[in-house]
């Protein structure tokens, strides 16, 4: 706990990281292990009872119409397996398709559309409410503003990833070295902090981008996330080009080792 509390401060107030996140992951998963096998050793205030929040003073809050959770995960092909057997399992007979695609590392964000206009973007926040960052998302040239000819539904959310690409990052880092400015650990944090500033002319220049990969709504053109995926592009969103399908274990275990 000691370990993962300094790594902890490391990254979110010194904004200096000194291990990787696959390194922090499994420290973390090896405390939830070591708490499940002594649960007399318990403590509310550890580091596994931590809920992630990116709310910000100075954003107006806004409840999330549908909770926004956190993705698990795991670096063992192992436990894909077990995850795959269970999903087979429980369906029984019943054919399944798995939708593969890359997890960007940026800062979620829920758009919202009415009449195929963007209306709200919302931080993830605490999963239950989060920040309205509408006016600096909507600096964002890759995130449409109105959305293209299509059967889009009259009201719908889409969640996807704010990014820094690269060469924003470095370009930013250079600008906040020649100030005599803390320099950003990497291009999450820089994509978080600028997604965060009081001046949208500023984040207009900070050149951010997104991707998409999560539809939400009642009238949705499709029962399965590929193609509902594939519907949204055509409408003027930004969707990984990795994105593929499975029907097998072994095609997901060549995917994630490709």
């Amino acid at each position: 706990r000691e370990q993962l509390n300094k790594h902890n401060y490391n990254h979110y107030v010194l904004n200096s990281p000194t291990i990787s996140d696959k390194e922090f992951d499994l420290l973390l998963k090896e405390l939830e292990q070591l708490e499940a096998n002594y649960p007399e050793f318990a403590d509310p205030n550890s580091p596994t009872q931590r809920i992630g929040s990116d709310l910000t003073k100075g954003f107006e809050q806004v409840r999330h119409i549908r909770p926004m959770m956190s993705l698990s995960n795991t670096y063992s092909f192992e436990e894909v397996t077990d995850w795959y057997n269970r999903i087979k399992n429980a369906l029984g007979n019943e054919k399944f398709v798995i939708t593969g695609e890359m997890k960007f590392d940026g800062t979620s964000i829920s758009l919202h559309y009415e009449n195929g206009k963007l209306v709200r973007a919302v931080t993830r926040g605490d999963g239950e409410k989060g920040d309205d960052v509408t006016a600096n998302v909507r600096t964002i040239k890759s995130i449409p503003l109105q959305l293209l000819p299509g059967n889009w539904p009259k009201s719908f959310e889409i969640r996807g990833e704010i990014l820094m690409p690269w060469n924003s990052f470095e370009r930013l880092n250079i600008e906040r070295e020649a100030e005599g400015e803390q320099l950003f650990a990497n291009p999450r944090n820089a994509a978080s902090g600028t997604l965060k500033l009081q001046d949208p002319k500023e984040v207009a220049r900070r050149n951010l981008d997104v991707r998409l990969y999560y539809l939400l709504g009642d009238n949705l053109p499709s029962d399965n996330h590929y193609d509902n995926l594939m519907a949204a592009r055509e409408w003027g969103f930004k969707i990984g080009n990795e994105i593929q399908r499975f029907d097998s274990l072994d095609s997901i275990k060549q995917y994630i080792e490709y």
